[in-house]
């Protein structure tokens, strides 16, 4: 069945990688469904929703099942060519009728506002069963014990039901449960254990619509985790760039891998997002196989953006004295753990340590542009630490201070 994304695409690495669907996309056309064969009395096979990107999608509707005052159905998610975990779920939306005081009840209690352009409205009331997480830290879009629905997919679910009322001439209360079976388990493959949201998936989606492989989602779900690991009065971060940081983190340091934010590649738009929210310091724990490419000014570390690692350290390698034979011997190496051993090997070694650390450090400063304490520890996994910015042993101090305030 044509769901309407046919023509929407992009081309990755010589393919063509479908657009799809998100969360928030999928419960707000189940809601409409459930919403209609509630109030129609018949099926409804396929189910259309404009979606806030502007595309109409085509959906077919599952599992439908309904009596006199409640309906319920569900739309299989579909990310495309998205690498996406939830993907394959089902989404489902139960729509039950209900006082429009009880409605209010929900929104009031789950500080749900979502304001409505019809003049004769129902009152929607959006709740979370099974397989939908509810948050449990601060400084997520919703506040703690709300469930994981963000903003937009609440304003679509809203508005769709609202819609389906208003042809039915029906203005008292609606409540709208939203479950996701299997949700709780597939959950613990996304971002949601790190963020603090417990028991399953969240409801997402700004535009309604996923672009495969979309650099913007995993940007996007930095700030968010920035944005958590922030909240209340903490002013500084630690930030890994992926797992193996945050297991050196953990194992040598007197912080837990769950209090540093995962950064990815994405070092420069980091550095921007703790300026604008005002941070005081960041503390990068970083692989050198990373940040031996910030160490030349490269604020996206992905292979596909750059390499340069062996020249970098080739380069510095020459600054520190060392011959053209090392230098050449480095620039054959496979791996920035291999280039590492050459130089053990050598009287440059320290000296070459000393000029990589300098220069991450003057490229995160030129980055912060002075805006923010900013340091950060270089490690291999097999030479251990290799060297630490100026700043570091005060940013320990603060990240410590910070976490006894809390303790």
């Amino acid at each position: 069945m044509k769901n309407g994304l046919e023509n929407y695409f992009v081309i990755k690495d010589n393919k063509k990688m479908r657009f799809g669907y998100t969360t928030g996309s999928s419960a707000a056309a189940a809601a409409k469904a459930a919403a209609e064969m509630l109030f129609s009395g018949k099926d409804v096979p396929v189910v259309e929703l404009l979606t806030p990107k502007g595309i109409m999608l085509y959906l077919e509707v599952l599992d439908a099942k309904g009596g006199q005052r409640t309906c319920s159905c569900a739309i299989q998610k579909d990310g495309g060519d998205d690498p996406d975990a939830t993907s394959g779920l089902r989404i489902y939306a139960k729509v039950t009728l209900c006082e429009r005081q009880e409605a209010e009840a929900i929104c009031q209690k789950f500080q749900q506002s979502e304001k409505s352009d019809l003049k004769a409205a129902a009152s929607v009331g959006i709740t979370a069963g099974e397989g939908v997480g509810i948050v449990t830290l601060p400084g997520l879009e919703q506040f703690i014990g709300a469930p994981a629905i963000n903003r937009v997919p609440r304003e679509m679910i809203t508005k769709e039901v609202q819609a389906v009322c208003e042809k039915y001439h029906y203005t008292e209360g609606v409540e709208v449960c939203i479950s996701v079976p299997n949700g709780a388990v597939v959950a613990e493959k996304t971002f949601n254990p790190r963020l603090g949201i417990k028991g399953g998936i969240s409801i997402l989606g700004t535009s309604g619509i996923v672009e495969p492989m979309s650099e913007q989602a995993l940007i996007s779900s930095i700030q968010v985790e920035m944005k958590q690991k922030s909240a209340g009065d903490r002013k500084y971060l630690l930030i890994a760039p992926g797992n193996y940081g945050l297991q050196y983190l953990s194992g040598n340091f007197t912080f837990e891998a769950e209090e540093a934010v995962k950064c990815s590649n994405y070092v420069g738009q980091t550095i921007d997002f703790a300026v604008n929210m005002g941070l005081k310091g960041v503390l990068f724990v970083a692989h050198i196989g990373k940040f031996i490419k910030v160490a030349g000014g490269i604020m996206n570390t992905h292979s596909r953006e750059a390499d340069a690692r062996m020249e970098i350290m080739a380069a510095c390698a020459l600054r520190a004295g060392a011959d053209a034979d090392t230098a050449n011997r480095i620039l054959v190496a496979v791996t920035t753990d291999e280039g590492l051993s050459i130089l053990k090997e050598t009287p440059y070694w320290a000296q070459t340590m000393q000029i990589i650390t300098e220069k991450v450090e003057y490229y995160l400063n030129h980055r912060a542009q002075g805006r923010l304490e900013i340091g950060a520890v270089l490690y291999s996994n097999a030479h251990g630490e290799l060297g630490r910015t100026s700043l570091v042993e005060q940013l320990l101090e603060q990240l410590q201070e910070q976490k006894s305030k809390e303790e």
